[in-house]
């Protein structure tokens, strides 16, 4: 699995959502790997191996999987994980499976539906199903830009794709391909049973502008897991990450000296 590193202390690994890789969490890097041995993840499909072969499986399942994997060999002891969108999905399942490789997880705007007890199976709309298949139609028919386009803004805000940096545009671009794949592997439903199962401490952080779906499974991650704090980077929306970065990046190194 390819990885960037930088700094010395307790492991914190991140993992990236949709569009994005390693280098996605570069303002993380920068301003945490003073205190913490911070490593950041390319999972399987994604730059810089975006070119491996079409036979291996792109699923949510196998991702977590594969953290663990990643962290027996990397030989570094349990880590501090950070999962923003699909990733923060990612984190919380390998969190879930894996409880011996984590000592504490922060899910930010966790991406995937929420199943609300007693209610209909949950499942993403049908307005929203349509826009991805939209999208990844202009991606596979080569109109690259529209497709990113369409999703990203859903995701985040009308207007952010054409004010995002050159940087996050040239990733987002590099991982383009992943998205039809990702349309077929939908994430799985929260349920409050599953959070039964995560036994660290969790911070949960949203964006003050996030969608309202992140919003809400925020909020009920709040009242399901058994050891759960909530922070809101005020101003910032999907990516809040990159938009406040000194804010997103004190939360999680309050959280994690808070329960050291």
């Amino acid at each position: 699995m390819p990885y960037v590193a930088r700094g010395e202390g307790p492991l914190l690994l991140f993992v990236h959502g949709s569009l994005c890789d390693y280098r996605y969490w570069q303002p993380q890097l920068d301003g945490l790997s003073a205190r913490y041995r911070c490593v950041s993840v390319s999972l399987t499909h994604y730059w810089p191996l975006a070119r491996i072969a079409a036979d291996v499986p792109f699923s949510w399942s196998r991702h977590a999987d594969e953290l663990a994997d990643f962290l027996t060999r990397l030989n570094e002891g349990p880590a501090h994980v950070v999962g923003h969108s699909r990733g923060g999905c990612v984190a919380y399942h390998f969190a879930r499976r894996h409880a011996q490789h984590v000592r504490t997880l922060t899910l930010a705007d966790p991406g995937g539906p929420l199943q609300i007890p007693g209610r209909p199976q949950a499942q993403m709309p049908e307005t929203v199903n349509a826009l991805r298949a939209r999208a990844a139609q202009l991606i596979e028919s080569g109109e690259i830009d529209a497709g990113l386009q369409l999703f990203v803004d859903s995701v985040s805000r009308p207007g952010f794709w054409e004010k995002s940096t050159t940087a996050f545009r040239t990733m987002a671009t590099d991982n383009a391909g992943t998205l039809p794949r990702q349309f077929l592997d939908p994430l799985p439903a929260y349920l409050a049973e599953d959070a039964a199962e995560v036994r660290c401490p969790v911070l949960l952080i949203d964006g003050e502008k996030s969608p309202l779906m992140f919003k809400r499974t925020v909020a009920a991650l709040e009242a399901w897991l058994a050891d759960a704090r909530r922070q809101t980077v005020r101003g910032a929306s999907h990516g809040m990450n990159l938009a406040h970065p000194s804010a997103f990046n004190r939360f999680v190194d309050e959280f994690i000296r808070s329960v050291a």
